[in-house]
């Protein structure tokens, strides 16, 4: 374990630090992921997936290929799906475009601040939907 108030969990060549955000839990994997660490990272990042909080996944500092993380995405989609909870992945730009994205595939973000603000912009605009019903009289 390294840091003072966020101690990492290793796995292997990977670390995974976690922060409970007001509006996400924030999971930031750095290092290596590969077949050796794969199932480890899986269990800890699935841990911290829960019915109350959007989860944010960061994979900026993996060195890994796509192709090394792609089990630990779908594991992480499928338990957001089981938990009914959103989930947003943040890689870099030049591996954004090799993991699925769009309508179809993974929400992607290019850093966490803008993960984050999609979060805080959709609460906006649920808050905003429910104003109307809320001025209605029986």
């Amino acid at each position: 374990m390294t840091g003072y108030g966020n101690p990492a969990i290793i796995c292997g060549g990977a670390q995974i630090r976690v922060q409970c955000r007001h509006l996400a839990t924030v999971v930031t994997i750095s290092g290596v992921l590969d077949e050796s660490n794969a199932e480890a990272a899986m269990t800890a990042t699935r841990r911290f997936i829960i019915a109350e909080k959007p989860v944010v996944l960061d994979l900026t500092a993996v060195t890994s290929s796509p192709e090394e993380y792609l089990p630990l995405l779908e594991s992480v989609d499928e338990a957001c799906l089981a938990a009914g909870v959103q989930w947003l992945l943040v890689t870099s730009p030049a591996l954004a475009h090799q993991v699925r994205i769009g309508d179809d595939g993974y929400p992607v973000a290019t850093s966490v601040p803008e993960a984050l603000q999609w979060l805080a912009d959709d609460v906006f605009l649920r808050r905003r939907m429910l104003i109307p019903l809320l001025h209605r009289t029986a």
